[in-house]
């Protein structure tokens, strides 16, 4: 689970196995598998390198492209 900061300042975990994209509008959106929506106050390069270390920790290797 990687942590991240929703508008309102509350800090929720959300499994990254589980985000099926980042959108970057003005805000960082998190759209999941399911359809739900998350907007983040995170940059989307701070996701991706909370996914990154995550999966790092896990023993997951990460392509980058």
């Amino acid at each position: 689970m990687i942590k991240v900061t929703k508008l309102d300042g509350k800090e929720y975990y959300v499994n990254p196995h589980l985000i099926e994209c980042i959108e970057i509008r003005p805000d960082t959106i998190l759209v999941m598998q399911s359809g739900k929506t998350y907007i983040v106050r995170d940059e989307a390069d701070d996701v991706l390198n909370k996914i990154e270390t995550y999966r790092k920790r896990l023993g997951i290797q990460v392509v980058q492209e």
